[in-house]
C-alpha cells in the first residue's frame, strides 16, 4: 500500500508544487514550533503551517503555495473552503499564502495573474513575505559549458582560479554537518545574516538526503573553507544554505563550492537551479546599484549575478484575516 508521504509527494510533483509544499519540508517545520496539517481537494492541494500564539490562537502560512491551477476560479473556490474551514479549526489570526507563481520582465505569466485576481477577489489584501520574493534562476538546459558561457566573466574566471589554487570540493555526509553549522557561525559573525540551529540543519539534511538534498564542502588543504547545502525537487534545485569561512577567501571557494552545487542539480536532471534570494528591485534598480549598496540582501546580489541567472519575481504575500484587532497587534509586535 502507498504511504501518505510518497502519496503526496507524487502528486506534488506531477502538479508542479513547490519543494515547500513536499511532505519532508512539512515534517522539518513540525520539529521546529510549526504544525503541518495537509489538505487535497481534487487536484488541488495545500500544506499548511500552524504557529502556535498566546491564548489559543495560532497564525497560518502556505510556503510556496497552494498547489492550484489559479485559472480555473472552481477549483480554487473548493480548495480554499476546505482551507478556510481547517484554518479556523486551529483558530488562527490570518492566513498568509505565498503562491509559487512569478514572472520575468520579458515574459509575465497568465498564472501570476490569474492568482493575484483570484486572492484579492476573494478577500486576501498584499502583506509581507517570508520567503524571498525575488530570485535569479540558472538554465540548466544545455549542457556545462553552456552554463558557463551564460556566467560573467569574472565569476568563470574565479571558478577555474580556485581550482588551479588546489581548493577541492567533496559531498559531505551527515556526519559534515557541524562543519556546515561552524561556518554559518562565522558567515553570521561577519555579514549579520540570521542562521538556524545545527539541529534544524542535521533535521533538514536527514530529511531529504541523499536525493533531494546535497551538502557541499570546498577545503583547502584539508580545511573547510566554503560549504552549500542545496535541495531539489523534480526538475527544480535550490540554493537554501551557503556559508564560509574568514580565512582565504581570496581563494574564491564560494564559486568552485557554487559551480560544484550546479553541476550537482545536473545530474539530479534538474533543468533550473534558483539562487534563492535578492533584493526585491527591478533589474534596472538591481543593476544601477549594487556596487555601492552594502546593506541587506546587496552583497550576496553580486555575488549571485555573476552566475548568469534570469531575473524572477512572484507576487508576493497574501493575508486573510480573520481577527482584525490581533491582527494588527500581531503586526506591531513584528515590526519591533
Amino acid at each position: 500500500m502507498t504511504h501518505p508521504p510518497t502519496q503526496w509527494d507524487n502528486f506534488i510533483t506531477a502538479h508542479h508544487g513547490h519543494l515547500l509544499q513536499s511532505w519532508a519540508w512539512g515534517e522539518l517545520k513540525s520539529r521546529f514550533g510549526w504544525i503541518a496539517q495537509r489538505i487535497q481537494v481534487d487536484d488541488a492541494a495545500a500544506q499548511i503551517l500552524f504557529r502556535r500564539l498566546p491564548l489559543g490562537l495560532t497564525i497560518a502560512y502556505i510556503p510556496k503555495g497552494p498547489v492550484v491551477d489559479w485559472s480555473n476560479w472552481k477549483q480554487g473556490q473548493a480548495l480554499f473552503a476546505a482551507i478556510h474551514a481547517e484554518v479556523k479549526k486551529h483558530r488562527a489570526v490570518f492566513l498568509k499564502v505565498e503562491p509559487d507563481v512569478g514572472q520575468t520582465p520579458n515574459y509575465p505569466t497568465s498564472q501570476a495573474t490569474h492568482a493575484s485576481t483570484f486572492l484579492q477577489t476573494y478577500g486576501f489584501i498584499p502583506a509581507d513575505t517570508i520567503q524571498p520574493r525575488t530570485s535569479l534562476v540558472i538554465d540548466l538546459g544545455g549542457d556545462e559549458d553552456a552554463i558557463l558561457a551564460a556566467m560573467k566573466q569574472k565569476a568563470r574566471y574565479n571558478i577555474r582560479l580556485s581550482a588551479k589554487k588546489g581548493v577541492t570540493v567533496r559531498e559531505g555526509n551527515k556526519a559534515d554537518v557541524s562543519i556546515f553549522y561552524n561556518l554559518s557561525l562565522a558567515t553570521s559573525d561577519r555579514d549579520g545574516f540570521e542562521i538556524h540551529s545545527l539541529d534544524y540543519y542535521q533535521t533538514a539534511y536527514n530529511l531529504f538526503a541523499p536525493h533531494n538534498c546535497s551538502l557541499l564542502i570546498a577545503e583547502f588543504e584539508g580545511k573547510p573553507l566554503s560549504a552549500v547545502m542545496v535541495f531539489c525537487q523534480a526538475q527544480d534545485a535550490y540554493y537554501f544554505y551557503g556559508a564560509s569561512a574568514n580565512e582565504n577567501r581570496h581563494l574564491m571557494p564560494n564559486y568552485l563550492v557554487q559551480w560544484a552545487a550546479i553541476q550537482w542539480a545536473k545530474n539530479q536532471d534538474c533543468t533550473r537551479y534558483d539562487l534563492w534570494g535578492i533584493p526585491d528591485a527591478d533589474p534596472a534598480t538591481l543593476e544601477a546599484e549594487f556596487q555601492h549598496r552594502h546593506d541587506g540582501l546587496w552583497g550576496v546580489y553580486r555575488f549571485k549575478r555573476g552566475f548568469g541567472g534570469q531575473f524572477v519575481q512572484s507576487i508576493g504575500a497574501y493575508d486573510y484575516i480573520y481577527n482584525p484587532l490581533v491582527y494588527q497587534l500581531y503586526k506591531l509586535y513584528r515590526r519591533y
